[in-house]
């Protein structure tokens, strides 16, 4: 859901032992990194135009309220040029 409301964002994810370390990044500059340790909750540092962390934790929140994603139920279709 990331990538449909922020295209280009890329994410890259590891684990060190007990601890969990998120990255997103972004073509325009934006960034955000989350670090956590086991269940705890993460601590995030991010930058830049956009709010990655944020946005990314606008779609969770909604998910958890609501139950689904704005894209059940979507459509996508082409135009003749390849345009969607």
């Amino acid at each position: 859901m990331l990538e449909v409301t922020t295209p280009g964002v890329e994410l890259a994810y590891e684990t060190s032992g007990r601890t969990r370390t998120a990255c997103l990044v972004h073509p325009d500059g934006s960034w955000a990194r989350a670090t956590a340790e086991w269940t705890d909750p993460p601590e995030v540092h991010q930058g830049g135009p956009r709010r990655l962390w944020d946005a990314l934790e606008r779609i969770r929140n909604r998910l958890n309220a609501e139950g689904a994603l704005p894209l059940l139920g979507a459509r996508v279709g082409r135009a003749p040029r390849g345009r969607w």
